[in-house]
């Protein structure tokens, strides 16, 4: 199985991706954090998208190249940034040459990533030095979302691609990476990347089928029998208030997404 998602689905979710999909500042400031960002220096972006993170890491300093399966999305990000170099490739075999990168960052792509190990290693292979991010959530985290209480079948099958906290950290040791850090992230009001957990606390967020296109979760995995009851069960709940007592009851210590930072020893 490639270690890339495949360009229909991709292009599939990105119809209306830029409309719901930017670029959050708290969490772009943490990426530039962590990856060190420097000007004068080059910085990879795997699974870049429409390269909404690209696009605002590059305005704030280095050379940006973005890395992405997706023709449809990589076109969009051209559109948006003409000094981005972007390519079309498998995050499992990058076309760039050993140690190309001062940094590489990769954000909400690790569920459509079956093999962590072997992308890692071609990250490694192409890191000069600094460090490689993620943004991600795992299954850890996935399962305690509340989104559960009312798509079931969908949320199994979301948490089932997601890669534990354990198996990422074990893939980077695996691959040769040294972790320096694993930072939890809690979805905060003001979000701007409106992505699956976005409406932790905006529930009215899931009843937006524009911004349910932009979540790989309605756009791909869902049944539209249990899309239709769960969203006429979420509004039901909405209104009576009832919603809240639910969002207490799967709030848990596990955070809602983590920053993972590794660097080449």
């Amino acid at each position: 199985m490639s270690n890339s998602p495949s360009e229909p689905l991709y292009d599939n979710i990105g119809v209306h991706y830029d409309s719901t999909r930017r670029a959050d500042p708290y969490l772009t400031e943490r990426l530039a954090h962590h990856i060190g960002l420097q000007s004068g220096r080059s910085y990879l972006d795997i699974a870049c998208g429409t390269g909404n993170y690209t696009s605002v890491l590059a305005a704030a300093g280095g050379s940006w190249h973005g890395l992405d399966v997706s023709m449809g999305m990589l076109g969009t990000a051209r559109r948006k940034d003409g000094s981005l170099r972007l390519v079309r490739g498998d995050a499992a075999a990058m076309p760039f040459t050993d140690r190309s990168f001062d940094g590489i960052v990769c954000t909400m792509a690790l569920h459509h990533l079956p093999h962590l190990e072997p992308v890692f290693s071609e990250a490694l292979r192409v890191l000069r030095r600094g460090n490689l991010v993620i943004f991600a959530s795992t299954r850890d985290q996935v399962a305690t979302y509340w989104l559960n209480e009312y798509f079931p079948v969908a949320m199994a099958q979301s948490t089932e691609q997601m890669p534990t906290t354990a198996s990422v950290i074990d893939a980077l040791e695996q691959s040769g990476f040294l972790v320096e850090e694993v930072e939890i992230y809690e979805v905060q009001p003001d979000l701007q990347d409106l992505f699956l957990y976005a409406g932790k606390r905006k529930p009215e967020l899931y009843l937006d089928e524009t911004v349910r296109r932009g979540m790989s979760t309605f756009s791909t995995l869902i049944d539209p029998v249990e899309l239709e009851t769960g969203c006429a069960r979420l509004r039901q709940d909405v209104e009576s208030g009832h919603i809240n007592e639910v969002i207490e009851s799967y709030l848990s210590n596990e955070g809602d997404y983590l920053f993972v930072v590794a660097s080449r020893p």
